[in-house]
């Protein structure tokens, strides 16, 4: 179990700070404790696509960031499968992703992510299967 230094949000900021993809997408962490995770990422014009709304891949990067977050504080597990459902386009100014653990085992683990806009549009739904490697 984590120790309350492990779970000050600064300090887990710093660690997920190492993931340059997701800093350079803008991707920050809101909230963090095991198994959950709620990060955000504000939207710029590099995220939209032609038809001016976040493009998949920048909804992607922020759910699979988000379960990493949920994921990777006790234990480490990396994403093995991903499977991801775009609901509706994004209204809003920034999207929210909330990552829950549904079961973690000795290897493996099963997370959704749910993925909104400030508005509260659902965008997208995302299950994450993840590996443990420690």
């Amino acid at each position: 179990m984590p120790n309350a230094e492990e779970l000050n949000i600064e300090n887990l900021k710093k660690k997920f700070s190492a993931d340059r993809f997701a800093a350079l997408a803008g991707v920050e962490i809101l909230e963090a404790e095991p198994g959950r995770a709620v990060c955000q990422i504000i939207l710029k014009p590099e995220h939209m696509n032609a038809n001016n709304v976040p493009m998949g891949g920048a909804i992607f990067t922020l759910a699979d960031f988000c379960f990493a977050v949920a994921s990777n504080i006790e234990r480490i597990f990396v994403s093995q499968h991903c499977s991801i459902t775009f609901l509706s386009p994004a209204k809003g100014s920034k999207l929210i992703a909330e990552s829950r653990c549904i079961k973690a085992g000795r290897s493996t683990c099963l997370y959704s992510v749910d993925v909104t806009d400030d508005l509260g549009t659902h965008v997208a739904y995302a299950t994450v299967n993840g590996f443990a490697v420690n």
